[in-house]
């Protein structure tokens, strides 16, 4: 399976989207300071995901959910899921 994420960052409040085929994985690096781009707002939880069995549909998901309309769409979707 590949996952496509949703963290948010207990330090800044603010998202971070993601793909992974290990979830369990990538938030333990996440959380852990390993990936450049997210080390200096650790802690994350893990607010969101989509399992998809094809690893093209969770890229394109992926993308998609970065652009602003379907980001705002998310930001809706999981408003009660969000610290």
């Amino acid at each position: 399976m590949f996952y496509v994420y949703v963290l948010q960052s207990k330090k800044d409040h603010d998202l971070y989207i993601g793909r992974a085929r290990n979830l369990e994985r990538r938030f333990k690096e996440h959380n852990g300071g390993r990936v450049p781009s997210t080390k200096s707002r650790v802690p994350f939880v893990l607010v969101y995901y989509e399992a998809y069995r094809e690893e093209n549909d969770a890229i394109r998901r992926e993308e998609k959910l970065k652009t602003g309309q379907q980001r705002e769409l998310l930001r809706e979707r999981i408003n009660g899921s969000m610290i």
